[in-house]
C-alpha cells in the first residue's frame, strides 16, 4: 500500500511523514524541490526520496505511474505571499501541479488524493461572522485563487471519475522553521515562539488584539491522516475546515504565555496596517463543526502543550 507525499519536505508534510512511519506505515514515497530534506534526516533510510518539479507534467505522470500509490497526500505548493509576486509560477505550480496530481491518479488507478487547502480561500464579500464550510468563497490573495482551483478540480474528479478526493482548509500552521517571507504576516504566530526561544527579539507586524485561529503542526498532520482514515460513507462535506484549541488567543495573550515559559523574551508589536484587509478575514473565528461530527475531528494539542513541545525541539534542533 504505497502512500505518496508532495511537498513532502516541508512542514506539514514532514510531520506527515513522521507519522505515518510512527503508525508502522511503509513504502512511503516523499517528493519535493529541496535537495537536501533536513526535516527528513532522521528518517531517509526508511523513505523513497524524490525531487520533482509540480509544474512539470511529464514529471507528475512518470512518478505516479512508476510508483502507483494508493494514496496521494497533495501538499506540495508555493505559500502565501510568494504566490502574489510571482502569480505565473504559482498558477504553474499550485493550480496546475493539483491538476496534474489528479490526472496521473485518474489515470493509474490511485483510490484517494488528500488536499491541503486554507482559510485563504475565503476574503471579499463574506456576511457572516463566522467561517463554515458552506461560506462564501471569494479569496483576496492569489494563493487562495490556486487553492480554490484545487478544491474545485478535485471534485470535478471525484465526481466525474470516481477518485476518493479529501481536503482541509487550514487556518495559521504553527510549527517549527516556518519561513518567514512566504508565510505572510500569519507567520508571527510560530516566530514569537521560535524567536523568542533562540534569544532573539521579535516584532509582531500585527495589532496586539489580533486573533488568528491556529492549529499546531502535530495536530494539523494527525487531522488530514484520519480524514484519509475516515470510512468513505462519512465524508459529505469533503473540504472541510479544521480549528484548533478554543478559545483562540490574541497576539498580546500569546506572546504573554511565551513570556511565561521565557521570562526574557523580547517581544514588541509594530503593526503594518497593509495587512488589515487580510487580517480582518483571518480573524473571523472557525465552525469546524462538520469535521468533528462528519469523521472525529478534534485537536488534541492546548497552547500550553503546543508551546512546549516548540520548546523541546527548539532545544534539540536548530529552529
Amino acid at each position: 500500500m504505497t502512500t505518496l507525499i508532495t511537498g513532502g519536505a516541508g512542514l506539514l508534510g514532514a510531520e506527515i511523514v513522521h507519522l505515518l512511519l510512527e503508525r508502522q506505515e511503509k513504502d512511503i514515497i516523499v517528493v519535493d524541490l529541496v535537495s537536501i530534506p533536513e526535516r527528513l534526516s532522521n528518517v531517509t533510510d526508511r523513505i523513497e526520496y524524490l525531487r520533482i518539479d509540480l509544474g512539470n507534467t511529464d514529471a507528475v505522470l512518470k512518478v505516479v505511474h512508476k510508483v502507483r500509490p494508493r494514496t496521494i497526500y497533495h501538499l506540495g505548493a508555493m505559500l502565501g505571499g510568494a504566490c502574489d509576486e510571482a502569480y505565473s509560477q504559482a498558477l504553474r505550480v499550485n493550480a496546475l501541479g493539483t491538476f496534474y496530481i489528479l490526472e496521473a491518479a485518474r489515470r493509474f488507478g490511485v483510490s484517494q488524493v488528500l488536499f491541503a487547502s486554507s482559510v485563504a480561500t475565503y476574503g471579499m464579500d463574506l456576511q457572516e461572522k463566522i467561517l463554515t464550510d458552506i461560506s462564501l468563497q471569494r479569496p483576496v490573495s492569489f494563493y487562495g485563487v490556486t487553492k480554490l482551483f484545487g478544491e474545485g478540480v478535485g471534485l470535478f474528479f471525484k465526481r466525474r471519475f470516481g477518485i476518493d478526493f479529501r481536503g482541509i482548509r487550514y487556518p495559521s500552521i504553527v510549527g517549527p522553521g516556518v519561513n518567514l517571507r512566504v508565510g505572510g504576516v500569519v507567520s508571527y504566530t510560530s516566530a514569537i515562539i521560535e524567536e523568542s526561544a533562540k534569544g532573539a527579539p521579535y516584532t509582531v507586524m500585527v495589532d496586539p488584539d489580533t486573533r488568528i485561529p491556529i492549529v499546531y503542526v502535530r495536530d494539523a498532520a494527525r487531522a488530514i491522516v484520519e480524514l484519509a482514515k475516515a470510512p468513505a460513507e462519512k465524508i459529505k462535506t469533503v473540504n472541510y475546515l479544521i480549528d484548533g484549541i478554543k478559545p483562540t488567543p490574541t497576539a498580546s495573550e500569546l506572546a504573554g504565555m511565551v513570556k511565561r515559559k521565557i521570562p526574557e523574551a523580547r517581544i514588541d508589536f509594530q503593526p503594518d496596517q497593509k495587512w488589515a484587509p487580510i487580517l480582518k478575514m483571518l480573524s473571523l473565528p472557525i465552525d469546524d463543526s462538520r469535521a468533528r461530527e462528519e469523521w472525529g475531528w478534534l485537536p488534541e494539542y492546548d497552547y500550553d502543550r503546543m508551546i512546549q513541545d516548540m520548546l523541546r525541539f527548539c532545544g534539540s534542533h536548530e529552529c
